[in-house]
Protein backbone atom coordinates (compact mmCIF):
# COMPACT_ATOMS: atom_id res chain seq x y z
CA UNK A 1 0.00 0.00 0.00
CA UNK A 2 1.10 3.55 -0.69
CA UNK A 3 1.90 5.82 2.23
CA UNK A 4 0.19 8.62 0.28
CA UNK A 5 -3.53 8.90 -0.39
CA UNK A 6 -5.75 11.01 -2.61
CA UNK A 7 -8.27 12.98 -0.55
CA UNK A 8 -11.57 11.79 -2.03
CA UNK A 9 -13.38 14.72 -0.41
CA UNK A 10 -11.23 17.17 -2.36
CA UNK A 11 -11.81 15.67 -5.82
CA UNK A 12 -13.72 18.09 -8.05
CA UNK A 13 -16.16 16.33 -10.36
CA UNK A 14 -18.00 17.56 -13.44
CA UNK A 15 -20.96 15.31 -12.59
CA UNK A 16 -22.88 15.36 -9.29
CA UNK A 17 -22.45 12.34 -7.03
CA UNK A 18 -26.06 11.26 -7.52
CA UNK A 19 -25.50 10.90 -11.28
CA UNK A 20 -21.85 9.81 -11.26
CA UNK A 21 -22.15 6.01 -11.38
CA UNK A 22 -24.60 6.15 -14.30
CA UNK A 23 -22.43 8.68 -16.15
CA UNK A 24 -19.26 6.63 -15.64
CA UNK A 25 -21.02 3.50 -16.91
CA UNK A 26 -21.57 5.21 -20.26
CA UNK A 27 -18.86 7.85 -20.61
CA UNK A 28 -15.06 7.91 -20.34
CA UNK A 29 -13.34 9.46 -17.33
CA UNK A 30 -10.71 12.19 -17.73
CA UNK A 31 -8.52 12.65 -14.64
CA UNK A 32 -6.81 16.04 -14.19
CA UNK A 33 -3.63 16.54 -12.15
CA UNK A 34 -2.40 20.03 -11.33
CA UNK A 35 1.15 21.31 -11.04
CA UNK A 36 3.36 21.98 -8.01
CA UNK A 37 2.04 24.65 -5.69
CA UNK A 38 -1.48 24.53 -7.04
CA UNK A 39 -4.76 22.78 -6.21
CA UNK A 40 -7.63 20.77 -7.62
CA UNK A 41 -9.63 23.80 -8.79
CA UNK A 42 -6.85 25.07 -11.04
CA UNK A 43 -7.10 22.70 -14.03
CA UNK A 44 -10.82 22.20 -13.41
CA UNK A 45 -11.24 25.70 -14.82
CA UNK A 46 -10.46 24.08 -18.19
CA UNK A 47 -13.46 21.74 -17.93
CA UNK A 48 -15.73 23.83 -20.22
CA UNK A 49 -13.07 23.60 -22.96
CA UNK A 50 -12.44 19.85 -22.65
CA UNK A 51 -14.44 17.14 -24.44
CA UNK A 52 -18.10 17.33 -23.42
CA UNK A 53 -18.46 13.56 -23.64
CA UNK A 54 -16.14 12.89 -20.69
CA UNK A 55 -16.69 12.80 -16.96
CA UNK A 56 -13.96 14.97 -15.43
CA UNK A 57 -12.34 14.44 -12.03
CA UNK A 58 -9.69 16.89 -10.85
CA UNK A 59 -7.43 15.57 -8.09
CA UNK A 60 -5.62 17.34 -5.27
CA UNK A 61 -1.98 16.29 -4.95
CA UNK A 62 -1.32 14.53 -1.62
CA UNK A 63 1.56 16.64 -0.24
CA UNK A 64 0.79 20.00 1.44
CA UNK A 65 2.93 22.90 0.21
CA UNK A 66 2.12 26.06 2.08
CA UNK A 67 -1.50 26.78 1.21
CA UNK A 68 -1.30 24.57 -1.86
CA UNK A 69 -0.22 21.04 -2.81
CA UNK A 70 2.48 19.03 -4.56
CA UNK A 71 2.88 15.54 -6.00
CA UNK A 72 6.55 15.25 -5.05
CA UNK A 73 8.69 16.72 -2.25
CA UNK A 74 10.84 19.72 -3.07
CA UNK A 75 14.06 18.77 -4.83
CA UNK A 76 15.93 19.41 -8.02
CA UNK A 77 13.52 21.01 -10.52
CA UNK A 78 12.52 18.48 -13.17
CA UNK A 79 14.24 15.64 -11.33
CA UNK A 80 12.11 14.24 -8.48
CA UNK A 81 13.08 10.91 -6.98
CA UNK A 82 11.60 7.83 -8.61
CA UNK A 83 10.48 6.62 -5.16
CA UNK A 84 8.45 9.79 -4.60
CA UNK A 85 6.86 9.51 -8.03
CA UNK A 86 6.09 5.83 -7.41
CA UNK A 87 4.29 6.66 -4.16
CA UNK A 88 2.19 9.39 -5.79
CA UNK A 89 1.33 7.13 -8.73
CA UNK A 90 0.25 4.27 -6.49
CA UNK A 91 -1.97 6.71 -4.57
CA UNK A 92 -3.73 7.68 -7.81
CA UNK A 93 -4.18 4.04 -8.84
CA UNK A 94 -5.60 3.18 -5.42
CA UNK A 95 -8.04 6.10 -5.68
CA UNK A 96 -9.11 4.94 -9.14
CA UNK A 97 -10.04 1.55 -7.69
CA UNK A 98 -12.69 3.34 -5.58
CA UNK A 99 -14.34 5.01 -8.59
CA UNK A 100 -17.49 3.15 -9.66
CA UNK A 101 -17.65 1.72 -13.17
CA UNK A 102 -14.58 3.56 -14.41
CA UNK A 103 -14.05 2.06 -17.88
CA UNK A 104 -12.00 4.07 -20.37
CA UNK A 105 -9.82 6.54 -18.47
CA UNK A 106 -7.61 9.33 -19.76
CA UNK A 107 -5.03 11.38 -17.87
CA UNK A 108 -4.28 15.08 -18.31
CA UNK A 109 -1.64 16.79 -16.21
CA UNK A 110 0.25 20.07 -16.13
CA UNK A 111 3.91 20.44 -15.05
CA UNK A 112 4.31 18.06 -12.07
CA UNK A 113 0.89 16.70 -13.04
CA UNK A 114 2.24 16.11 -16.54
CA UNK A 115 5.12 14.17 -15.02
CA UNK A 116 2.49 12.16 -13.14
CA UNK A 117 0.77 11.16 -16.38
CA UNK A 118 4.07 9.82 -17.70
CA UNK A 119 4.83 7.94 -14.49
CA UNK A 120 1.35 6.41 -14.30
CA UNK A 121 1.85 5.20 -17.86
CA UNK A 122 4.94 3.37 -16.62
CA UNK A 123 3.05 1.80 -13.71
CA UNK A 124 -0.19 0.80 -15.46
CA UNK A 125 0.16 1.30 -19.23
CA UNK A 126 -2.99 -0.66 -20.08
CA UNK A 127 -5.20 1.01 -17.45
CA UNK A 128 -5.41 4.30 -19.32
CA UNK A 129 -6.60 5.03 -22.84
CA UNK A 130 -4.68 8.27 -23.44
CA UNK A 131 -2.10 10.49 -21.73
CA UNK A 132 -1.85 14.28 -21.97
CA UNK A 133 1.39 15.81 -20.67
CA UNK A 134 1.30 19.62 -20.68
CA UNK A 135 4.64 21.26 -19.79
CA UNK A 136 5.66 18.09 -17.96
CA UNK A 137 8.45 15.57 -18.23
CA UNK A 138 9.45 11.95 -17.70
CA UNK A 139 11.22 10.95 -14.51
CA UNK A 140 14.70 9.43 -14.47
CA UNK A 141 15.19 5.77 -13.63
CA UNK A 142 13.79 2.45 -14.82
CA UNK A 143 10.55 0.64 -14.03
CA UNK A 144 9.56 -2.95 -14.83
CA UNK A 145 6.91 -1.88 -17.36
CA UNK A 146 9.29 0.31 -19.37
CA UNK A 147 10.25 -2.51 -21.74
CA UNK A 148 6.60 -3.38 -22.42
CA UNK A 149 5.91 0.22 -23.37
CA UNK A 150 8.12 -0.28 -26.41
CA UNK A 151 5.57 -2.73 -27.81
CA UNK A 152 2.37 -1.19 -26.37
CA UNK A 153 3.18 2.36 -27.54
CA UNK A 154 0.22 4.06 -25.77
CA UNK A 155 -1.05 7.40 -27.15
CA UNK A 156 0.66 10.44 -25.60
CA UNK A 157 0.18 14.15 -26.24
CA UNK A 158 3.14 16.30 -25.14
CA UNK A 159 2.64 20.05 -25.41
CA UNK A 160 5.08 22.74 -24.27
CA UNK A 161 6.79 26.03 -24.96
CA UNK A 162 10.32 25.27 -26.22
CA UNK A 163 11.54 28.10 -23.98
CA UNK A 164 9.50 27.10 -20.90
CA UNK A 165 11.35 28.84 -18.04
CA UNK A 166 10.16 26.40 -15.34
CA UNK A 167 11.28 23.05 -16.76
CA UNK A 168 15.06 22.51 -16.95
CA UNK A 169 16.58 21.56 -20.30
CA UNK A 170 17.84 18.31 -18.77
CA UNK A 171 14.26 17.19 -18.04
CA UNK A 172 13.07 18.23 -21.51
CA UNK A 173 15.96 16.43 -23.21
CA UNK A 174 15.37 13.29 -21.14
CA UNK A 175 11.67 13.29 -22.08
CA UNK A 176 12.38 13.95 -25.77
CA UNK A 177 14.71 10.96 -25.81
CA UNK A 178 12.49 8.66 -23.75
CA UNK A 179 9.00 9.19 -25.21
CA UNK A 180 9.26 8.43 -28.95
CA UNK A 181 10.18 4.76 -28.57
CA UNK A 182 7.72 4.14 -25.73
CA UNK A 183 4.58 5.85 -26.98
CA UNK A 184 2.57 6.81 -30.01
CA UNK A 185 3.59 10.41 -29.60
CA UNK A 186 1.86 13.60 -30.63
CA UNK A 187 4.33 16.39 -29.82
CA UNK A 188 3.39 20.06 -30.18
CA UNK A 189 5.34 23.26 -29.50
CA UNK A 190 3.67 26.53 -28.50
CA UNK A 191 6.30 29.28 -28.56
CA UNK A 192 5.61 32.22 -26.30
CA UNK A 193 3.18 30.63 -23.83
CA UNK A 194 5.85 30.15 -21.14
CA UNK A 195 4.90 27.78 -18.34
CA UNK A 196 1.20 27.82 -19.08
CA UNK A 197 -1.55 26.41 -21.30
CA UNK A 198 -2.96 28.15 -24.36
CA UNK A 199 -6.35 27.84 -26.03
CA UNK A 200 -4.65 26.56 -29.19
CA UNK A 201 -3.06 23.82 -27.10
CA UNK A 202 -6.40 22.83 -25.57
CA UNK A 203 -7.94 22.67 -29.05
CA UNK A 204 -5.14 20.30 -30.06
CA UNK A 205 -5.70 18.25 -26.88
CA UNK A 206 -9.39 17.93 -27.76
CA UNK A 207 -8.50 16.63 -31.22
CA UNK A 208 -6.08 14.15 -29.67
CA UNK A 209 -8.61 12.88 -27.12
CA UNK A 210 -11.28 12.59 -29.79
CA UNK A 211 -8.99 10.48 -31.97
CA UNK A 212 -8.29 8.19 -29.00
CA UNK A 213 -11.93 7.70 -27.99
CA UNK A 214 -12.04 10.06 -25.00
CA UNK A 215 -14.85 12.28 -26.29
Amino acid sequence: MSTLTIDTRAVVWSVPESDRAAALAERPLLVLMHGRGSHEHDLFALAPFLPAGTVIASLRAPLPLGGAFSWFPAGMPGDPSQEAADAASIAVLEWLETVPAAGRVGLLGFSQGGAMTMHLMRHAPERFAAYVNLAGFSIAGELPEDTRLESLRPPVFWGRDPADPAIPALAVDRTAEWLPSRSTLTSRLYPGIGHSISREEIDDVNDFLHDDGLS
